[in-house]
């Protein structure tokens, strides 16, 4: 993926050739001085282009039409140029030339196919506006898969928690018992995470989504171009309009990378819980998504969470690593550019594999109710149901808070809490509250029921968190759905416009 600027025909390494616009070995792009050296396999990025050569040769096809469109080519001439592609397409990236990158390669492939003429393709364009639309290009199809994985673990955390409304779990801060909650309340509360994650690459999308076809090397082209056919014709919803900034800006990469960093981090929190659920028999997990020892036999080990867990390290190193790359360069091209991609493919490859694997395990899990309804009560987690309790009849929390902390360390039970109130208050508990409530108040159950603010717990604060959630999972699953016809639209469409040439 490196620097050209843009030219009509040949360049200056096609001359004194055979006539077939090769000189040698040689490619087409550079010159004799510099095609080889030591430091060549040290430029080329060819092997890692082979993920954007699909990219590259749609984004030639729509340059070529735009030409002919434009009456800057004959129509004989991209016809030609289109039906060299489609062999290259059928031939696939390991027939390709030699070359520094993918679009040189290809370049060289269709000028041998067809002659001089090929190299008319490359007119009114640069490889610093080609290879930032051929990253755009392809990380829409990345950043689409990913959000589709998000919505698979929305789906399944939206299922666990319409199937647990009254499946009470105990619930943890500073991983010390707290209070008694719900399997469905815990559920739903990565599911709202996960849904602002899906938000995110939404947005991360939107800005992908724009061409940057026609910024040249970064200051346009004397060509009368269309850069707006190109863009329609590759499905992009508008172009990066400044030709310096459209060639040589990564902040979308940036952007993506941060999105799928923090969704990463979502993931990371998800499978710490349940690995730590698992290890104290609240969940089992399935055996898919679990491992034995190698010595052993009695092991099963959550080894997908804890590699779910681990990605979100690679994440935020990718993003530090790509900030690094892009903080100190000036405008317009630079090729530190060439390492700064591979920072967002390894995220998004990553992170879409573990979101995908993180939604199998919450699908397939099995949570054990007795076990987590006889744990739901531990360390007093009803303490603060009972201060609230205290407090509703009238004492000032501060007193119902001291009240409660001094019968958590002698009993954490009724008469632990009568006892309290004649040392704190110097009256009986039922002169305060009735003692019936009391003892409501310390069954999990109930003090889980009794939580029905906005967003709550209780199974009747559950059912409309959870209709939220469902009816943002079925709004995101139609605007993916659009989103993914949009660009099969475009891909048809210029498909057709080929077959009018070809």
């Amino acid at each position: 993926m490196t620097e050209e600027s843009a030219h009509d025909g040949p360049t200056e390494s096609t001359l004194e050739t055979d006539g077939s616009g090769i000189s040698g070995d040689e490619g087409v792009v550079r010159r004799d001085r510099f095609s080889g050296g030591p430091a060549r396999s040290f430029l080329s990025s060819l092997a890692a282009d082979e993920r954007i050569f699909e990219a590259d040769i749609e984004i030639d096809r729509a340059h070529a039409i735009m030409l002919a469109e434009q009456d800057i080519i004959g129509d004989d001439v991209a016809g030609k140029i289109l039906m060299a592609l489609d062999a290259i397409e059928v031939d696939g990236h390991a027939s390709l030339p030699d070359g520094e990158d993918v679009h040189e390669a290809i370049e060289t492939a269709v000028i041998e196919g067809v002659g001089p003429d090929g190299g008319k393709m490359h007119t009114a364009r640069s490889r610093n506006d080609e290879v930032a639309t051929c990253i755009r290009y392809r990380l829409r199809e990345d950043v689409l898969e990913a959000i589709e994985t998000t919505l698979a673990l929305r789906e399944s955390l939206v299922e666990v928690a319409a199937e647990h409304t009254e499946t009470i779990m105990p619930g943890y801060t500073h991983l010390q018992p707290a209070q008694p909650t719900t399997v469905a309340h815990w559920a739903l509360a990565y599911e709202g995470a996960v849904r602002r994650d899906t938000e995110r690459l939404f947005d991360a999308y939107q800005r992908i989504n724009q061409s940057p076809l026609g910024g040249a090397a970064f200051a346009g082209t004397t060509f009368d171009i269309d850069r707006e056919r190109t863009a329609e014709l590759l499905g992009f919803e508008s172009v990066v309009e400044n030709s310096m900034d459209a060639s040589s800006s990564r902040d979308f990469l940036l952007e993506t990378t941060q999105a799928l960093s923090t969704h990463a981090t979502t993931l990371s929190g998800l499978a710490e819980d349940i690995i730590i659920f698992a290890n104290r028999g609240f969940v089992d997990l399935a055996d898919d998504y679990s491992s034995t020892s190698s010595i052993m036999p009695q092991k099963k080990n959550p080894d997908t969470l804890e590699l779910v867990r681990a990605v979100a390290g690679d994440a935020a190193g990718s993003v530090q690593g790509l900030t690094t790359t892009l903080k100190g360069l000036p405008r317009a091209y630079n090729r530190d550019l060439q390492r700064a991609t591979t920072h967002a493919w390894e995220t998004v490859d990553a992170v879409t594999e573990a979101s995908e694997v993180a939604a199998g395990a919450v699908a397939t899990a099995d949570w054990n109710a007795e076990t987590l309804a006889a744990e739901a009560g531990a360390g007093f987690s009803t303490a603060t149901g009972v201060a609230d309790l205290l407090a509703a009849n009238g004492l000032p929390f501060r007193t119902a808070h001291e009240l409660v902390a001094i019968a958590a360390e002698s009993g954490a039970d009724y008469d632990a809490i009568a006892a309290a109130a004649e040392e704190v208050l110097g009256e009986p508990l039922e002169s305060v509250v009735d003692p019936d409530a009391v003892e409501a108040a310390l069954d999990p159950a109930e003090s889980v029921a009794s939580r029905d603010s906005q967003g709550g717990p209780a199974p009747e604060a559950v059912d409309p968190q959870l209709e939220a959630a469902r009816d943002a999972l079925e709004a995101d699953n139609e605007t993916l759905e659009v989103t993914d016809d949009a660009l099969e639209t475009a891909r048809q469409t210029l498909r057709s416009e080929v077959n009018g040439y070809v």
